[in-house]
């Protein structure tokens, strides 16, 4: 027994204080009688640390319905609020001095207001944005049967549902804080400058900023372009579905402007944030993210002489 706890502890020192040349001849002599330790193939040949290699053949998303209903449900809840104060009519518009100089707008927005609005542009927008939830909707399925599994399936759904939540509750938000007068609310304050009694009383009239259909085509158009890019990044159909969806978002927002409804700058800013939205969200969904953990929350105490003087939190991540 005292022979073999000698051993033990003479096997472990040398494991210890091996230098680098000792171990490197273990690994070849390990080499040549073929003997290499599980999960080590890759590092059998050098001891010097190596770069990960983790090659993306497919990629996959993941969803957590806690998680990601929740942020629907309160996205949806606040956006729906909203939508019932504006309707209320209880929130006075902004009110646009008559003498207003319109040459004091950016200088991209006064065509909107000098302009004659189309009628039949506003049906053509929202023709535009239907057409955009049509896609959201057939997507998922498509992608059902493209990978053969009804869960990728599912997973995208509730993506592009969040992405649609959290556009529409940003939207409602920021429409409500900026309250921008639309351009047909400058048409019309000229058109009564020389009634002292008129006054705007729509609600609707100050949320030109900024564009709900901008937003809500360009997020959902960066849902469908960031999936087809992860899945199919070596076909055509990413590149198809990015010029779709720019297509389609600069179609949408031409129109909303062409309709009075938005100044150039409100469809511009719209389209920008909705995009964002609709790349961050699959993007936090993919799952080599998730299980990198590309984010750490540390706290380490401060010792001075012995003693605690508080601590460090640190923050540091893998953008």
């Amino acid at each position: 027994m005292l022979k073999i706890a000698s051993l033990c502890v003479t096997t472990l020192l040398g494991v210890v204080y091996a230098t680098p040349a000792t171990a490197q001849a273990a690994v070849e002599v390990a080499d040549a009688n073929n003997i290499v330790p599980p999960k080590a193939q890759e590092r059998k040949t050098t001891l010097e640390p190596q770069v990960a290699q983790n090659p993306e053949e497919h990629v996959t998303f993941q969803s957590d319905p806690i998680a990601d209903g929740a942020i629907v449900v309160v996205s949806l809840g606040v956006a729906g609020v909203l939508e019932l104060i504006n309707s209320t009519g209880e929130i006075r518009p902004q009110q646009i001095d008559p003498n207003f100089d319109h040459n004091r707008l950016i200088s991209i927005d006064r065509a909107a207001v000098d302009q004659t609005p189309s009628k039949s542009a506003a049906s053509l927008s929202t023709l535009g944005l239907g057409a955009a939830v049509g896609f959201a909707l057939i997507d998922p399925v498509l992608t059902g049967f493209r990978e053969q599994n009804v869960q990728a399936g599912l997973v995208d759904a509730i993506m592009y549902s969040e992405t649609a939540a959290l556009t529409l509750a940003l939207t409602n938000v920021v429409k409500m804080a900026v309250r921008r007068p639309r351009p047909l609310a400058y048409v019309e304050a000229a058109a009564h400058k020389n009634d002292p009694t008129w006054s705007n009383s729509s609600t609707d009239s100050a949320l030109s900023f900024f564009s709900g259909h901008a937003a809500m085509v360009g997020a959902l158009g960066g849902t469908a372009t960031y999936l087809a890019f992860a899945r199919s990044k070596s076909t055509v159909r990413p590149w198809l579905t990015l010029a779709l969806a720019t297509s389609l978002t600069a179609f949408v927002s031409v129109e909303r402007v062409r309709a009075g409804k938005h100044f150039p700058t409100d469809v511009i800013a719209g389209a920008f944030a909705g995009a964002g939205i609709g790349v961050v969200v699959p993007h936090l969904h993919r799952t080599a993210d998730i299980q990198q953990r590309r984010v750490w929350v540390g706290f380490a105490p401060a010792v001075e002489r012995d003693q605690a003087q508080g601590g460090m939190l640190t923050l540091s991540g893998l953008f």
